[in-house]
């Protein structure tokens, strides 16, 4: 006897339900989203990456700017048989007390045609350097910091006060001796701000340590030309922090 199967008047064979969504649909939608996100993520490592190598470049040339200055007016002076000393780092132009010199409790620079000659030589050179192939772009604020020796100074606001008036000194002269076209405080730097400054340090940061003899003493008593370059902004560190998933 055979048996004979009943359908329902409206069902076909093979009838697929619309609201089903095979496996294979749900794999290959799953795949795509993959697909983007992983490119998405590609495309954001490698623009961090450019960012934080461009930062590190911009960085290294900064440096590397500073240190052509430096060797660039030291240079220069020699040629004028001035000599002037540069920090291990290469970031202070250092005038020794045998080319500019202060008194004790002292902060104008000394009446010696010689002197005052050296000194304005090394603001001509100053500004030669800096303005060069426009390289004040790289730095951030140039120092000239006072300092003296231990013994403490009757004037106002003792050593700390003598020392700013040393900078002070040194900066006016600049610009009471350049010639109108090469005057220091016309300079700004990478964000348009002054670019020099001036700063005291009283004996904080003496370079002849033991201080007992007067040519002790005298070796503090001098003028720092500290050069301080462009750094990254701080959303530049934190795309590094970023990428190093700190």
């Amino acid at each position: 006897m055979r048996l004979i199967r009943s359908r329902t008047p409206n069902s076909t064979e093979g009838d697929d339900n619309p609201y089903w969504i095979s496996f294979s649909d749900i794999m290959s939608g799953l795949l795509i989203i993959f697909i983007l996100a992983s490119l998405a993520l590609i495309l954001e490592l490698t623009r961090t990456r450019t960012e934080v190598t461009d930062a590190i470049k911009e960085i290294v040339k900064a440096e590397q700017i500073r240190r052509q200055i430096l060797d660039e007016i030291v240079e220069k002076l020699r040629k004028k048989n001035i000599e002037v000393e540069v920090s291990e780092n290469h970031s202070v132009l250092r005038i020794p007390e045998n080319v500019l010199y202060f008194s004790s409790n002292e902060y104008q620079i000394p009446k010696d045609k010689r002197v005052r000659e050296v000194v304005k030589e090394i603001g001509l050179f100053l500004y030669e350097a800096i303005t060069k192939d426009n390289r004040w772009l790289y730095l951030d604020t140039i120092f000239i910091e006072g300092h003296t020796d231990r013994r403490p100074s009757p004037r106002i606001m003792g050593n700390w006060g003598l020392s700013t008036f040393r900078a002070i000194s040194i900066w006016k002269f600049w610009n009471e001796e350049l010639p109108t076209d090469k005057r220091l405080d016309t300079l700004k730097n990478h964000a348009g701000e002054p670019l020099f400054s001036v700063s005291g340090y009283a004996d904080t940061r003496p370079i002849q340590a033991r201080q007992v003899t007067e040519e002790d003493f005298r070796k503090n008593r001098r003028i720092d030309i500290r050069f301080t370059i462009r750094r990254p902004v701080i959303q530049e560190y934190e795309t590094i922090k970023k990428l190093l998933g700190e």
